[in-house]
């Protein structure tokens, strides 16, 4: 049984990898590189943020954060309904893009009450050690109306919300409050994994097409 738990794990992230191959210069929810100066900043339209919204939880970006957090639920295999294989893999994603997706809709639309950004914003060309920390920065933070840092309020209230929200449809075992509870530091984390391979998986994929 260990054993197939860690071609589960292994086989989700190559996947990841494989989908952030082809989205990850595209991704909808990642500002242009190089990150953009606050004097050259335009914000989001209402079009572009549902846009956002409605692309972001199948983005590469947000899969790879899915992948990672779903191979480690399956390894403990949380919730138990759904069993330590493949078809439990496949649900435990499942859940995820479906709570991702109302998780973003929520965010989105209390961000537009005072223009807060989503997006990530890339810092190419920075030292290795300052990408990594604006990866984590940019996980709890989001750009104002003008295009300067702020906290990302809009997430801090959509992602507990939306964590206890979602017991509607969760399965037994974890349709809790402590569960709930739990599921809100691992939201964040999911985002900063997905943020790492935003930020240097372009990077890498240069890197191995170089001649």
């Amino acid at each position: 049984m260990p054993f197939i738990k860690l071609q589960v794990a292994g086989a989700i992230l190559l996947g990841a990898s494989c989908a952030l191959a082809q989205n990850a210069i595209l991704e909808p929810g990642v500002v242009p590189e190089p990150a953009v100066e606050a004097s050259e900043y335009k914000p989001l339209t209402i079009s572009e943020r549902y846009k956002w919204a409605a692309k972001t939880p199948a983005s590469g970006q947000r899969l790879a954060g899915f992948a990672v957090s779903s191979a480690l639920s399956t390894w403990r295999n949380r919730p138990e309904e759904y069993g330590p294989h493949w078809e439990g893999y496949g649900k435990r994603i499942g859940i995820r893009m479906a709570s991702g997706a109302t998780g973003t809709m929520m965010e989105a639309t209390i961000g537009a009450l005072w223009n807060e950004d989503p997006r990530y914003v890339r810092a190419e060309g920075q030292p290795f050690k300052k990408r990594l920390t604006h990866v984590a920065k940019m996980t709890f933070m989001a750009r104002n109306r003008n295009g300067e840092m702020m906290p990302a309020y809009a997430r801090y209230i959509s992602v507990p919300a939306n964590s206890f929200m979602t017991n509607a449809f969760r399965a037994d075992s974890e349709a809790n409050a402590r569960d709930a509870t739990i599921r809100i530091p691992m939201n964040f984390l999911s985002r900063a994994i997905g943020n790492a391979f935003t930020e240097f998986w372009p990077d890498a994929t240069r890197w191995m097409h170089r001649d």
